[in-house]
């Protein structure tokens, strides 16, 4: 798959489970006929935003895209549906064009340790996707034990 499709199918993934949970929110607010809707929805939710986040800076860096844009195309999941447009632009801007950086290439920018990394994970990606498939789970189970974002800070 190249860095295109996979950022677009997580893009519109976010926005999709944007979709689910809000609507969820609204099954509860009219009578909670069904308790742990939210939950599913949420839980959905967050690991599709984790999945986007993830795909956003390997395919940020595999397109070297700029700390700004990087940082930018992660924040942007906070937003509801905030993703769509933000895609449609790179779209636009030819952003998400080209294959993997598998090799390393006379750009020197080549050189740089994340580009090193980078590169060595791309060219092994079940390895990838093993810890990836660690990580991700991790981060979300760490997450859940944390409690719901507005109850981070009470």
């Amino acid at each position: 798959m190249k860095p295109k499709q996979l950022f677009l199918l997580f893009a519109k993934g976010e926005a999709i489970t944007w979709t689910l949970l809000i609507s969820a929110l609204i099954v509860r607010a009219a009578g909670d006929p069904f308790p742990p809707i939210v939950t599913i929805a949420g839980s959905i939710h967050g690991a599709v935003f984790l999945g986007y986040a993830v795909t956003a800076l390997l395919v940020g860096i595999n397109q070297r895209w700029s700390f700004g844009k990087l940082t930018l195309a992660v924040a942007l999941a906070i937003v509801p549906f905030a993703t769509i447009p933000f895609e449609r632009r790179l779209v636009a801007t030819k952003a998400l064009e080209g294959e993997w950086r598998k090799t390393k290439s006379t750009d020197p920018r080549d050189d740089f340790f994340i580009d090193v990394i980078f590169r060595w994970f791309i060219a092994r990606p079940i390895l990838l996707l093993a810890i990836l498939l660690v990580a991700i789970p991790t981060v979300f189970a760490f997450l859940l034990f944390l409690g719901p974002p507005t109850e981070w800070f009470d």
